[in-house]
């Protein structure tokens, strides 16, 4: 079942002032951003880049993904491992909500997300 809209509102909120603080400096979004999506009841965040062998075009590289669980009321973390399947994040699988799965995208203590 889909985000509510308040939910999605909160969501995007939440979201929108992460990638904000993580965001390169101007200068340089035209090689590299970061960027997030809403879908469903899953959220994106992703890492936005030229193609190296078609810079006019644009790809995304996700980064983490969580998934909210409403029947257990709690947040699934995921992270993208090298065989582009999404894989829980073992040192923190739940969350309670979204200021901690930020939190936990933010510190990333053993580089899955960031690398």
């Amino acid at each position: 079942m889909a985000l509510s809209e308040l939910e999605t509102a909160r969501t995007k909120k939440i979201l929108g002032e992460f990638i904000e603080r993580r965001r390169p400096p101007p200068h340089i979004r035209h090689e590299l951003d970061i960027g997030y999506r809403v879908r469903g009841q899953s959220v994106e965040i992703f890492e936005v880049r030229p193609a190296w062998d078609l810079p006019t075009k644009k790809i995304e590289r996700p980064l983490a993904k969580a998934t909210f669980v409403r029947s257990q009321h709690v947040w699934r973390v995921y992270w993208q491992r090298a065989d582009l399947k999404w894989h829980l994040y073992e040192p923190i699988p739940e969350v309670p909500g979204l200021p901690e799965f930020v939190s936990a995208v933010e510190e990333d203590p053993h580089g899955c997300f960031w690398g």
